[in-house]
């Protein structure tokens, strides 16, 4: 797979929800451009070979025990980075559920899961990234979007409403 060309060595780069998917994409570009890539991910053996992959590369991968919707494991996973790393440079909020349900038969604890991932934890990974790169004066935060921000899609009721 062919990237384009910038440069990242030197830095670390944080991302949530790295398993798989755009998660596991992004982690690779990040170290294919020179990156350290910290691998927030919702079981910490989840990373399927990512982590050999990475080092393959010449890069260094830290796995990271991060379910996004809950607190101590945010601000453990950020400080785990910087301890291991001595920097975050980048953090990507890319960790997202969307249970598919229609609106008429949207449960709580689909609703509340939603929430927390999508929002909640956006916010409070964000909070501690940005505390450790205010430390250190530099840094940036990408957050993942959705067309369903913008176009509600059926059956995805409340995700649409956390990507609004």
């Amino acid at each position: 797979m062919e990237f384009p060309r910038f440069d990242l060595t030197g830095r670390v780069a944080l991302v949530t929800g790295a398993a798989r998917g755009l998660g596991r994409a992004i982690s690779l570009a990040f170290a294919h451009a020179g990156a350290d890539v910290a691998l927030g991910l919702r079981e910490v053996n989840s990373h399927g070979g990512l982590v050999a992959e990475i080092a393959s590369m010449g890069r260094r991968a830290l796995p990271l025990q991060m379910e996004v919707a809950r607190l101590d494991q945010i601000f453990r996973a950020v400080d785990q980075t910087v301890a291991h790393f001595g920097r975050l440079d980048i953090l990507v909020n890319n960790a997202g559920v969307a249970p598919e349900n229609l609106a008429e038969h949207v449960c709580e604890d689909d609703f509340d899961l939603t929430l927390a991932v999508n929002l909640k934890g956006t916010f409070f990974t964000s909070q501690a990234a940005g505390r450790a790169m205010i430390r250190q004066g530099s840094g940036r935060i990408i957050n993942m979007g959705s067309q369903a921000g913008f176009a509600a899609l059926p059956g995805e009721s409340v995700y649409c409403m956390t990507k609004a």
